[in-house]
């Protein structure tokens, strides 16, 4: 706890402490602990200092989802990327708006980034998907 005192003519003490400590006397060590900040940056050294350069942007070759279920899909993506995409999208295209809660009851018809293309970690998969009892539109 750093304590500031400061002696008036008078002879009274005046303390300003962040926590409560008392008047006069010895100081105790926990009113000696002091901290240290880090020394400040110059301008010269800001400017000479390389900057971190930007991790290299990882590429693979979409695959030709269609006609997999929706799992193995997902599931080839990620080994493809070593779990480097781990999330796609999908979406009913049986004009139901039905949610893909068991993927693996879901076929692959359409993909937005084509067969070929190239992905990175920033493409965003959207896979569109009919069950598997239904015809791709």
């Amino acid at each position: 706890m750093r304590v500031f005192a400061t002696l008036m003519s008078s002879g009274a003490c005046v303390v300003a402490v962040l926590a409560t400590s008392g008047c006069g006397g010895e100081s105790s060590p926990e009113q000696e602990l002091t901290t240290t900040a880090p020394p400040a940056q110059t301008e010269e050294q800001a400017t000479t200092e390389p900057a971190a350069e930007p991790p290299a942007t990882e590429q693979w070759a979409m695959p030709n989802l269609a006609g997999m279920t929706l799992q193995d899909a997902q599931d080839q993506i990620q080994a493809l990327t070593g779990g480097a995409i781990y999330f796609t999208d999908s979406h009913d295209l049986g004009g139901q708006d039905r949610n893909q809660v068991l993927d693996a009851n879901w076929q692959v018809c359409t993909q937005n980034v084509g067969p070929g293309a190239t992905l990175t970690t920033t493409s965003r998969i959207d896979l569109g998907v009919v069950k598997l009892d239904e015809a791709c539109p």
